[in-house]
């Protein structure tokens, strides 16, 4: 969320007032420095999620009519203004507005040591329609006409070479839903100078895929597309679940999956409902597809690692100005008697097998089978085996893979392990071995048990580790 000073407490710190101001909310300005230093001495990154493609319309205590006139920062007029943002649009061509943008992105560098920037909107700055009303199907004309707005381009090009010069192992992150070639290119080949770019298709893809089909509908070849629709070397964050998804108005994953059930079923004193079972079993598939096959960078939105139940709201007058949900609850993770800490366990033992192995550093994945009749995904990415079972009922015994790598094979992480809410159907101390049997455009094959509603990655131990 973004953090610069906001009136509006239920903007959640998208409708800036202050931009050289962390917001008094959350704390001091020292508060927020000894933050970020602790984070720094546990090895974490930290990013600032920066918003420059807009700022609050308010007059007052904002940049509004900060002369007396409505163009002193802005854009005069109807291009000044965000019609569904209700919000003020920056004048990028003026010295002015770059001077003042440049330098706060150089002084919360500088003043609170932050290691780069998420930078919100970019598809807002980048053409003159905001993207509104546009569906992007990555044709060149999309991007290259009268409808880019060069001068956004241009402050993004800048505001990326300041960040990397004066700070060169810093990270910037465009949110951007078009797909703009080149965005994540170096600005020395002609490109927009960011390292990384969100993904966000993926998230709205599973919350589609909840949402309005049945699990035995899901189509395999979709998924796929979707997590593996990214331009070459240009770099994507993948994400299960948005923030956009977790406010009020929707639902996290967990609670799409398991709804109401989630206050009465959780409990490891109950037996498995129907519900709770597949909730728990499809939460960790869909983290670990898209963690595996998704992008060269993970995001996971807060409470998402362990299934947060509810959604996240701020105090505003649609709620009676109240706190209730002004919260994530770590708490229940905590508890032995909940089966949060399952999926939280899951996580865990997923992120610590890639940074152990790297498949987010390594090149894109080869898919070698999506099944849609048997609901299977398998690929192959940093010498790792990936398999994954979507039918809700339906398990395979002797299920023939292919692989790139002769030799032996085990099991390293197994969704339907006891330890992460799974039915235990799987024996870790199988050997599998690959044979020089064609399989899918593979030179090796091998054969596997995999059940309903569970995923697998093996890795050749024959290989150095």
């Amino acid at each position: 969320m973004a953090i610069m000073e906001h009136a509006y407490y239920a903007s959640f710190g998208y409708q800036i007032t202050s931009f050289f101001a962390a917001s008094s909310r959350y704390g001091t300005p020292e508060e927020l420095k000894e933050l970020v230093d602790t984070a720094h001495s546990m090895g974490i990154i930290v990013l600032l999620d920066v918003v420059h493609s807009h700022a609050s319309k308010n007059s007052a205590d904002g940049l509004n009519m900060f002369d007396g006139t409505d163009s002193c920062y802005f854009h005069s007029g109807p291009r000044g203004t965000h019609d569904l943002w209700d919000s003020r649009l920056f004048a990028y061509s003026s010295w002015e507005v770059l001077r003042f943008l440049l330098s706060n992105i150089r002084w919360w560098l500088e003043e609170y040591r932050f290691d780069g920037f998420r930078f919100d909107g970019v598809t807002s700055m980048l053409y003159h329609h905001h993207g509104m009303g546009q569906g992007f199907s990555g044709d060149y004309s999309e991007y290259f006409g009268l409808q880019v707005d060069e001068d956004a381009l241009t402050y993004l090009m800048l505001a990326n070479h300041l960040v990397h010069t004066l700070y060169p192992d810093s990270i910037t992150i465009a949110e951007d839903v078009s797909g703009m070639p080149a965005l994540c290119s170096p600005i020395s080949q002609g490109g927009g100078g960011f390292d990384y770019r969100l993904a966000m298709a993926i998230p709205d893809k599973w919350i589609q895929l909840l949402k309005e089909f049945k699990d035995v509908d899901w189509n395999m070849g979709d998924i796929v597309y979707t997590l593996t629709n990214r331009r070459y070397l240009e770099k994507c964050i993948a994400y299960a679940e948005s923030h956009d998804q977790a406010l009020v108005g929707d639902k996290t994953v967990a609670f799409w999956l398991m709804d109401a059930e989630m206050y009465t079923n959780m409990s490891v004193l109950s037996p498995f409902t129907p519900v709770i079972d597949r909730g728990i079993q499809l939460h960790k598939m869909i983290r670990l597809i898209t963690h595996g096959l998704g992008g060269e960078g993970y995001l996971n939105f807060m409470g998402n690692e362990f299934g947060h139940p509810e959604w996240l709201d701020f105090p505003r007058k649609g709620n009676n100005e109240s706190y209730h949900y002004a919260r994530r609850q770590f708490h229940l993770t905590d508890d032995d008697l909940l089966r949060y800490k399952f999926l939280n366990n899951f996580d865990r033992d997923m992120n610590r097998l890639e940074e152990r192995c790297g498949w987010l550093s390594a090149p894109q994945a080869y898919v070698s089978e999506k099944h849609e009749g048997n609901k299977i995904i398998a690929f192959e990415r940093a010498g790792l085996l990936f398999i994954f079972n979507f039918h809700p009922s339906k398990s395979y015994t002797d299920y023939r893979v292919g692989t790139a790598l002769p030799g032996k094979f085990k099991i390293v992480l197994d969704s339907d392990a006891a330890e992460y809410g799974g039915h235990q159907r799987l024996d870790h101390s199988t050997d599998f071995f690959s044979e020089a049997f064609e399989h899918n455009g593979r030179p090796y094959s091998l054969l596997v048990y995999i059940p309903s509603r569970v995923a697998l990655i093996l890795q050749n131990v024959d290989l150095p580790n």
